[in-house]
């Protein structure tokens, strides 16, 4: 059985988890319009588009994706068949212990607008510069002098073996809605290849993850708009938290709601909460 994913030192550790699990599983390297440059007008499509193409002209039998790089509205025929246990979902801090250590005016390295909205909402004073590329080209940039500190992924850092690079957990920040979570996607229908995937499945990240697409899919939210989504189970309880903001920081919006009960579903939290930000004005926020 082959396992599409895309080629990056992150994506092939990844993958290469999912590929253990299922016996006599090999990784097929696909490049992505993602990988070959950035194009701003794009959307999340090009990460995912050509593992998508491979599924349905059954070239691979399951892809492995980074969820919060899944388009909030799958491609036909496409289906999330099972998400491993979550890592930790939140971003770190490198080069400084903490947020408060860092020097005023301090140069901070981010291409992400959801993190700058954050990080200029809780220090204004902060320099927010640019910063693209893989997570061993973000921590040698690091490395240099044009950045005192960068925020990248704890997950990336924990798959790579690279915790050691963390200052500081950012968990007063919210992550992006599937962030350090594994999306298994396969061909709608193929029944073999989604009963492989689904042993795998984790249910309460399947569920988490399905009420944090859903807000990001109410708010129509794509990978240039500042938002963040991240639900919790407790017992018989889910807690789901939103932010929108400005990629500046001069205006934000940030909400929380629990639903508890054992028909509790999380596609109902994820709108519910996304429409509560619409009518508190987060269209107004994000400039539309």
């Amino acid at each position: 059985m082959k396992l599409g994913t895309r080629g990056s030192a992150l994506a092939l550790a990844q993958a290469e988890t999912v590929a253990a699990a299922i016996d006599g599983a090999e990784l097929e390297t696909i490049t992505t319009s993602g990988d070959r440059g950035f194009d701003a007008s794009d959307d999340k499509e090009r990460w995912v588009r050509e593992l998508d193409d491979a599924l349905l002209e059954g070239r691979v039998a399951l892809a492995v994706h980074s969820a919060k790089d899944l388009p909030a509205k799958l491609a036909e025929g496409i289906v999330i068949a099972a998400t491993p246990t979550r890592a930790n979902p939140f971003d770190v801090l490198c080069g400084a212990a903490s947020l408060a250590a860092l020097p005023e005016g301090a140069r901070v390295g981010t291409s992400s607008v959801r993190r700058s909205a954050q990080l200029r909402a809780l220090r204004e004073d902060l320099q927010i510069s640019a910063l693209r590329g893989n997570v061993d080209t973000r921590l040698a940039a690091l490395a240099g002098d044009d950045y005192d500190a960068i925020v990248i992924a704890m997950a990336g850092l924990e798959r790579l073996g690279r915790l050691g690079e963390a200052g500081a957990l950012l968990d007063q920040m919210v992550p992006a809605a599937g962030q350090g979570t594994l999306a298994i996607t396969a061909r709608e229908g193929d029944a073999e290849a989604i009963a492989l995937a689904a042993a795998l499945d984790d249910p309460q990240t399947h569920r988490v993850l399905a009420a944090e697409r859903a807000l990001v899919a109410v708010l129509d939210a794509d990978c240039h708009t500042p938002v963040g989504a991240h639900a919790t189970v407790e017992g018989e309880a889910m807690t789901l938290i939103a932010f929108v903001g400005r990629a500046d920081g001069s205006a934000w919006l940030r909400d929380e709601l629990t639903i508890s009960g054992p028909t509790l579903a999380p596609e109902a939290l994820g709108r519910e909460v996304g429409e509560r930000m619409l009518a508190a004005g987060a269209s107004e926020v994000l400039g539309r």
